[in-house]
């Protein structure tokens, strides 16, 4: 296999694709490259706009409702969770993916939202947080005047 410059780009940049494509190939196909959220044992999360509010899904599968704590800070959504540890007696595992115990997801939000009006509903595992657009963060129509 030969390599060579692909375009302009910087060299060191070229040589961080390549790594994360030969790293991602070894560990499987991730969203986000090497170190995306399920290679580091975090749960996924879906972010999107629509009409006037942010929204944000995060899979928590086996979680209630009173183990989910969502603050949202400084243009960041923050979801504690706690799930309680367990081990079985009698049982070998052979594989263990699912992380237990205290975990933390810090969501960076695109826009501004009004933080009172956050709503989060936890339904078959998939916790959905609707952030409504602060009024600053919405379009606002301008008219324009003349001749």
């Amino acid at each position: 296999m030969a390599f060579g410059y692909q375009s302009t780009r910087h060299p060191f940049g070229q040589l961080r694709n390549e790594m994360d494509r030969l790293l991602t190939g070894f560990f499987g196909p991730t969203a986000d490259g090497f170190l995306s959220a399920a290679f580091r044992n975090q749960p996924a999360v879906n972010v999107w706009e629509q009409d006037d509010a942010l929204k944000v899904e995060i899979e928590l599968p086996g979680v209630k409702s009173e183990q989910i704590d969502v603050a949202v800070a400084g243009g960041e959504l923050s979801i504690k969770i706690n799930r309680p540890e367990s081990e079985p007696e009698g049982v070998v595992y052979h594989r263990r993916e699912r992380p237990e115990g205290p975990l933390t997801r810090v969501v960076r939000l695109p826009i501004e939202v009004n933080a009172d009006r956050v709503e989060a509903d936890l339904h078959d595992g998939v916790l959905t947080v609707t952030l409504p657009k602060a009024e600053s963060a919405k379009p606002r129509k301008i008219n324009v005047t003349g001749t």
